[in-house]
């Protein structure tokens, strides 16, 4: 997982849902303060991927357009093997599912390991 921009910071663009909940925050203006955030949005989702924070000039974000947020499969040459509508309404989880198969046997491909491939 890729921690992106903040969709709804209270500086900018604050929820009632997240003040009700206590989840309010101002864009961060450093990476140490993104990485804060991140932390905690990791925290409170109980997300259980690992996660790494796009830098504060949001170079990730912009490279693939992935705000306010998206699935995303990267093949091993970075190239974009899949890519969803913005969620959570874009979301099909079917299939993201379908293209980290094609990755993951394209990959055993190239390692000649024997895969049963869609």
């Amino acid at each position: 997982m890729v921690y992106i921009e903040e969709a709804h910071t209270s500086d900018l663009w604050q929820l009632p849902s997240n003040e009700k909940q206590g989840v309010v925050y101002a864009t961060p203006k450093t990476d140490e303060e993104r990485a804060g955030l991140a932390t905690a949005c990791v925290r409170n989702l109980k997300i259980d991927l690992p996660a790494v924070v796009d830098d504060i000039d949001n170079y990730t974000e912009r490279a693939y357009t992935a705000w306010p947020d998206r699935l995303v499969v990267i093949d091993k040459y970075g190239r974009v093997a899949y890519k969803s509508k913005p969620g959570p309404f874009g979301f099909r989880p079917g299939d993201m599912a379908v293209a980290l198969k094609r990755v993951s046997c394209l990959y055993a491909a190239d390692r000649n390991a024997a895969v049963a491939c869609p």
